[in-house]
């Protein structure tokens, strides 16, 4: 049993925001500016699952759109009038509202701040182990990239290089059920 004192009850806005910068490469973290999480589930020593109090300055957006194969994740939005981007197309939010994304629906998702004004909301996941997360602007551009909860980092960037370079030199169809539609295309080589 651990012996880590955690709180009963804490005020959301005045635990610290998370200081970790986002794990994208360039130019794809910079893209996070505006974006600021309060891991309020990690104050209390939650393990299974995460809560996060996340604040979103006028044109900045939660993450790159994407995906989970195996976390479920819900939103309930608290202030302002995000932009809810899915396969549906895009979907005005507003305080009150909510929404959640199915482990291994493909149907990625992403929240945007259009307005002049903050927009805060609560983001909820759990913390399956094995989840990969895809986001088509990363696994095709940066195979060498990794979500924070990959478990073998080395081993995933390798079978994203291999299966990629498989793909690209049979100039085969690729289906990719965890990308935004349409999700059929060819793969091609651009740089190295």
């Amino acid at each position: 049993m651990s012996t880590t004192q955690h709180p009963i009850a804490a005020t959301a806005s005045d635990i610290p925001p998370r200081t970790t910068p986002s794990n994208y490469p360039e130019p794809f973290a910079s893209q996070m500016a505006g974006r600021s999480k309060r891991a309020l589930g990690d104050v209390f020593g939650l393990t299974n699952f995460g809560v996060n109090r996340t604040e979103l300055a006028p044109g900045a957006v939660s993450a790159l759109r994407h995906a989970h194969t195996r976390q479920d994740e819900f939103i309930y939005v608290l202030q302002g009038h995000p932009v809810l981007r899915t396969d549906a197309g895009d979907t005005p939010l507003a305080p009150g509202m909510c929404a959640g994304f199915r482990a291994g629906s493909g149907d990625a998702h992403q929240l945007h701040n259009p307005t002049r004004e903050p927009v805060v909301y609560l983001e909820m996941g759990d913390r399956t182990l094995g989840d990969t997360a895809h986001s088509h602007i990363l696994s095709l551009g940066h195979p060498e990239w990794n979500a924070a909860y990959d478990t073998d980092k080395p081993a995933g960037a390798a079978a994203r290089r291999a299966t990629l370079a498989e793909l690209a030199a049979s100039g085969e169809r690729v289906f990719a059920p965890h990308f935004p539609w349409p999700s059929v295309g060819t793969v091609v080589v651009k740089g190295e």
